[in-house]
């Protein structure tokens, strides 16, 4: 059975922009999407800052006509500088442990791209995740505890020296490997592909 792995970072717009149509075409073909982590800068790298001239060229240039074309809602968020990703990842760990680690995926995103909430904050993930329906109380306790980091820790240590990840998103199904965000007949085509081979 074909399985995508995603690898994405939850600061990169991209991976809001890539997400409908890999989560669409995955529904098609009916297989499970695993989501991996990786961080474009971990700590203690300098994140990016929406105020410098980076972030508002590429948005201008990129992220921008890619989102009008897609139909998605996207801002440049104002936090400055961009909040860390570890600790949203920490809550995907909690999130995906009680089966909805795609919706949290989802909700983080928005939150981030849409809302322009700081999802380095364990207050505004504890919101995110009530919202969801998970116990609050007790998603905020693993994150200040820190109940996740070393599945965060291995989850970077897969992506980064097991699987040589570099750039977000990168999608991977059986021998097909796409860097950046996919369109549906490429995936459609990896997909049939994989599931041609494994039959």
């Amino acid at each position: 059975m074909a399985t995508m792995d995603v690898y994405f970072d939850y600061v990169c717009p991209f991976c809001l922009l890539a997400k409908e149509d890999i989560t669409t075409v995955a529904a098609e073909y009916g297989v499970d999407i695993e989501w991996h982590p990786f961080e474009l800068r971990p700590y203690p790298a300098e994140t990016l800052r929406p105020e410098d001239d980076y972030l508002p060229a590429i948005w201008q240039r990129a992220v921008y006509p890619m989102a009008r074309r897609e139909g998605v809602e996207i801002t440049l968020p104002s936090i400055s500088p961009q909040p860390y990703s570890h600790t949203a990842f920490e809550g995907y760990q909690y999130a995906r442990e009680h089966g909805l680690g795609q919706d949290y995926n989802d909700r983080v995103l928005r939150a981030f791209f849409q809302r322009d909430l700081d999802i380095g904050r364990i207050d505004v993930l504890t919101e995110l995740a009530a919202e969801l329906g998970l116990d609050s109380t007790e998603f905020g306790r693993a994150l200040t505890d820190r109940r996740y980091a070393e599945t965060h820790r291995k989850a970077l240590e897969h992506a980064r020296d097991e699987v040589g990840i570099t750039a977000v998103p990168t999608v991977i199904i059986g021998e097909h490997r796409i860097n950046g965000v996919p369109d549906k007949e490429r995936l459609r085509t990896a997909l049939s592909s994989t599931l041609s081979a494994t039959s």
